[in-house]
C-alpha cells in the first residue's frame, strides 16, 4: 500500500506539470486566435462580397456549385498527443455522425495524429496525412493543407469539401463544428457579423488590374486562410481540454491518495491492535501457568 501511495503521488505530480505546461500553451493559442480573426472575418467579408455580383457561377471555379455531387471531401483536424479528455473522440464521433449514412463517397485529409489513426482504425478513407505541425503554426505550415484542398476540388476529384474542427468559445467550453469550405457559401463564416457595419451603406471594392486576375489569387489564399483558422481554434481548445483534464486527473490522484491513505491508516492500527491482543493473551498464558 505505501507503494501505491507513493504512485499515486507521483502520477499527481506529472499531471500536476502537464496542467501548468497546458495553461502557458493555451494562453498563447488563444493570443493566436485572436489575433487572426480580424483578418479572418475580414476576408470572409470580402468573399462574401463576392459571391453576391451577378453572374458569381462565372467569376471562378471555386464559387462554382456542382449540379452533380458525386465526391465529398472533409478536413479532419484533430491533436497530434492524447491527455486531453474527450477531445479527440468527440471530433471521431461527430465525423461518425455526420458522414457513415453520406449519400455520396467521402474520402478524408487528417490533421493530426491521433484522428489519422483513429479513422484508419474504422476503416475510412484517409487520403492525406497532416501531423506532428508545429506548437505555433504559421499560415506557410498549413498552406499546403489549402492548396491540396483547391487542388481536389479544381480538378473534379471532390465536388465539395467540408471542414471539421473544434471551436474555441471559452476555457469551459469547445464545441466540433462543420463547415463547408468550397464551394464559397455565402453567409458561411460565423464571425463575419462582428466586422460588418451595421448602418450606412455597404462597403464598394475595385479591382485592379482585373477582378478575375484578383480573384485567382485572393480566393485560393482565403481557403487557405479558413484552414490555418480553423487549426489554430482547433489547437487553442485542444489546450483548454488538456489542462481541464489533467487538472481533473490531479484532484482524483489526490483524492485516491487520501483514501489510501485512511485504508493504510486502518490496516496499520488493526495490525497493532493484534500485536498487542497477542501480547496480552501470551502475558496472560504465563501468569496462569
Amino acid at each position: 500500500m505505501r507503494l501505491r501511495i507513493r504512485s499515486v503521488k507521483n502520477i499527481s505530480q506529472v499531471t500536476r506539470a502537464l496542467e501548468a505546461v497546458s495553461a502557458s500553451k493555451v494562453r498563447k493559442a488563444i493570443q493566436a486566435v485572436t489575433a487572426t480573426r480580424a483578418y479572418a472575418g475580414k476576408a470572409w467579408q470580402v468573399l462574401t462580397h463576392v459571391a453576391k455580383q451577378p453572374g458569381r457561377e462565372s467569376l471562378h471555379p471555386l464559387l462554382t456549385t456542382r449540379a452533380v455531387v458525386k465526391n465529398t471531401l472533409a478536413v479532419i483536424i484533430t491533436g497530434d498527443r492524447g491527455l486531453a479528455g474527450a477531445y479527440n473522440t468527440n471530433v471521431i464521433r461527430f465525423v461518425s455522425r455526420k458522414f457513415d449514412a453520406y449519400p455520396q463517397p467521402v474520402h478524408f485529409i487528417a490533421v493530426g495524429r491521433k484522428g489519422r489513426d483513429l479513422m484508419i482504425r474504422r476503416r475510412k478513407n484517409v487520403v492525406a496525412d497532416f501531423s506532428n505541425l508545429p506548437a505555433a503554426p504559421t499560415f506557410m505550415d498549413v498552406s499546403a493543407i489549402g492548396r491540396m484542398v483547391v487542388e481536389e476540388f479544381l480538378e473534379g476529384r471532390a465536388d465539395e469539401v467540408y471542414l471539421v474542427y473544434t471551436d474555441f468559445i471559452n476555457m469551459a467550453k469547445q464545441e466540433t463544428v462543420v463547415k463547408k469550405l468550397l464551394p464559397l457559401e455565402i453567409g458561411g463564416g460565423e464571425r463575419v457579423e462582428e466586422y460588418e457595419a451595421k448602418a450606412g451603406p455597404s462597403a464598394a471594392y475595385i479591382y485592379e488590374p482585373s477582378e478575375r486576375e484578383i480573384l485567382d489569387e485572393i480566393i485560393p489564399r482565403f481557403t487557405g486562410l479558413q484552414v490555418y483558422q480553423a487549426v489554430l481554434e482547433s489547437q487553442a481548445s485542444e489546450h483548454a481540454a488538456r489542462m481541464i483534464a489533467m487538472r481533473n486527473a490531479t484532484d482524483s490522484a489526490l483524492d485516491l491518495v487520501e483514501q489510501l491513505k485512511l485504508k493504510y491508516n486502518k490496516v496499520r492500527q488493526q495490525t497493532i491492535t493484534n500485536d498487542i491482543l497477542d501480547i496480552v493473551g501470551g502475558a496472560n498464558a504465563l501468569a496462569q501457568s
